[in-house]
């Protein structure tokens, strides 16, 4: 795959660095989703004082700030849905404060990852819902 048109610095090399394994294998499972549809992984949980992004990734129109829930079921609600407005506006800002410091000529957008593995880490085919452009 050809370069994308951002350059940014490593912050990440291993999703399983982290002390949450749960949220990291989501995480994981997310990146891989997006490297099989020919997304470069640029960043993961990029941190700022104003809030986090779990995986920022870009293919060659868009550059994505994801957010990843794991969830068991959608008895309660779908993960989606704790993407509430604060977090979106949190979202927002990260995302901008990252633009600023990374030279990124593709259109920016917000997507969410869903995973359902009703059985945790153990869940041979967790369901993955990917949501392009889920908010503005």
């Amino acid at each position: 795959m050809a370069q994308a048109q951002c350059t940014a610095r490593p912050f990440c090399v291993n999703f399983m660095g982290r002390a949450n394994l749960t949220g990291a294998w989501g995480e994981a499972l997310a990146g891989e989703y997006l490297r099989k549809k020919r997304y470069q992984i640029l960043a993961c949980n990029y941190r700022c004082r104003f809030g986090e992004i779990d995986i920022i990734a870009a293919n060659k129109k868009y550059v994505a700030f994801v957010e990843v829930k794991l969830r068991k079921s959608a008895n309660f609600a779908e993960a989606a849905a704790f993407v509430d407005r604060g977090k979106q506006e949190r979202l927002k800002t990260t995302a901008s404060i990252w633009l600023s410091g990374n030279e990124c000529q593709l259109q920016p957008r917000f997507d969410v990852i869903e995973i359902y593995a009703p059985e945790g880490t153990a869940t041979l085919r967790p369901v993955i819902h990917h949501m392009e452009d889920a908010f503005q």
